[in-house]
């Protein structure tokens, strides 16, 4: 499988697509105005305490107070290391207000809600996640070779160990990320020193520093496409700005040097985004329908609290019979449901309405296949399977906001709801408030004012009802069209 990074860098926005096999998978963005801060490091204050809710808000210094449950908050013992017995403890005896709190962003801000946020920190650098107060080493689920995770095991442990007979202080614990699969002890060390190197600053910073401050910022989106989303099987990645391209040189260099002779500067005319039909993909993925080779489709609907994805035979007629028809557009439909995931990250509850299949071996190969293609993705995901529904419920981890809420806001003139009232709707709530009208105020004439759409309704189809009306009252209705009220807007003005 061929994979290509691809990073437009703009003045007031980054984009970083990734591409398999010439198809788009994912796309993350970052504008200068609104960068994501998952993974950065504030010197926060209590400001509010829930023991109802085993929770409390930290003020970090943005817009919203940041939320923190319980279970993401570790005492430290007298050596500065996490120590739990296992319970967590009342949120009460953890913290109280108005005490400060170093605490690390774990979910960017969505919607109403503020920052997630807990104090088991970490910091991260190309093959290891270094983290402080923890004596752990964790390995990423994805190496799933028992020997090499062995191997990778024992050699943090022999690595960290020579750093500290060598003078370098650090007592914490490591992660090692899916990148250092196949990686030498040589390819470690450059990682151990500078992680040890940059937390010793940072807890300088945080006896330093008053509270709301940040203390460590990650780095810039495409920095960090090159240490997280480049692996040893991406083919190419392609920069179109050349400064960028100069500092990703530099920084893949002395970090990533397996990377870098896969490094390229693109300087063609014609945008990097429109080159690959990005562009295009994103504009696809903003819309409800999506369309099947077979002819089938998917309808995709994102609410607040989960996403569902409803699967369709569509035009799809089959060549054998209907169970077979049916087999084949879920299968097909379990791959783009995967790809559509990923693209648009969406996070939480997901509830999939595949077609109805009698075959208890057709559910489990179209299971196999969405799970299968879920494999690449970089956000961890769970499938329970089938419920007695006929549904595919799953959830999907969700670190930052969709696609969709990030490019898009609710439509000011249906609100979100996706629909707008009928004209004909809209005439008959225009009766009843001239009616109401009437009888309580004193008039020599009624204006109704509204839409073009309404207006013509109003003096053609509806001119008798309008004439009763007339009469009804006892005083002559008048209309005006307002070019600038939408379908559902009017006004009822006594004149």
């Amino acid at each position: 499988m061929s994979e290509e990074l691809l990073i437009n860098v703009a003045p007031m926005e980054t984009r970083v697509a990734l591409v398999e096999n010439g198809v788009l998978q994912e796309v993350y963005l970052e504008r200068s105005a609104r960068r994501g801060i998952v993974g950065n490091i504030y010197k926060g204050k209590v400001v509010r305490v829930l023991p109802g809710m085993q929770a409390a808000f930290v003020d970090i210094g943005l817009e919203r107070a940041g939320f923190i449950h319980a279970s993401d908050i570790a005492p430290l013992d007298d050596e500065g290391m996490e120590s739990r017995d296992g319970e967590v403890a009342d949120i009460r005896a953890l913290v109280r207000e108005g005490q400060s709190l170093v605490v690390q962003v774990v979910k960017d801000p969505i919607s109403s809600k503020g920052a997630r946020l807990t104090t088991h920190l970490s910091v991260s650098a190309r093959y290891l996640v270094y983290m402080p107060q923890t004596r752990h080493v964790g390995i990423s689920n994805r190496i799933e070779d028992e020997s090499e995770r062995e191997r990778l095991r024992e050699l943090v442990d022999v690595a960290s160990a020579r750093l500290k007979e060598e003078g370098h202080t650090g007592n914490g614990g490591f992660i090692l990320r899916t990148v250092a699969e196949g990686v030498s002890e040589e390819e470690l060390l450059r990682d151990i020193p500078f992680l040890y190197k940059l937390w010793n600053e940072l807890e300088q910073r945080i006896k330093s520093e008053k509270e709301p401050a940040i203390i460590y910022e990650d780095l810039p989106l495409f920095m960090r496409a090159l240490r997280d989303l480049a692996r040893p099987h991406t083919e190419k990645i392609r920069i179109d700005s050349r400064e960028a391209h100069a500092r990703a040189a530099k920084f893949s260099g002395k970090y990533a040097p397996e990377i870098a002779g896969r490094i390229e500067h693109y300087p063609g005319e014609r945008p990097l985004f429109d080159l690959y039909g990005v562009e295009e993909e994103i504009r696809k993925a903003l819309e409800n329908k999506v369309t099947l080779k077979s002819g089938g489709y998917l309808i995709v609907e994102q609410t607040e609290a989960m996403s569902t994805i409803d699967v369709n035979t569509g035009a799809f007629v089959g060549h054998r019979n209907l169970e077979e028809t049916i087999f084949k557009t879920n299968l097909e439909a379990a791959t783009a449901i995967a790809r559509q995931l990923r693209l648009r990250n969406l996070g939480g509850i997901i509830i999939i309405d595949f077609i109805d299949m009698q075959d208890a071996e057709h559910q489990r190969q179209v299971l196999r296949t969405l799970e299968k293609s879920l494999e690449r993705d970089h956000a961890k995901s769970s499938i329970t399977g089938v419920s007695e529904l006929g549904l595919v419920e799953m959830t999907r981890k969700r670190t930052r906001e969709s696609l969709g809420q990030v490019l898009c806001e609710a439509c000011p003139v249906c609100e979100g709801r996706g629909t707008l009232k009928t004209p004909e709707t809209v005439c008959y709530e225009i009766f009843r408030e001239i009616i109401r009208e009437a009888r309580a105020y004193d008039s020599d004439k009624i204006m109704v004012l509204a839409g073009q759409v309404v207006i013509d309704l109003l003096l053609d189809e509806e001119s008798a009802n309008v004439a009763d009306l007339e009469e009804f009252i006892a005083r002559p209705i008048q209309f005006q069209v307002e070019p600038i009220y939408n379908q559902e807007q009017y006004d009822i003005v006594l004149v």
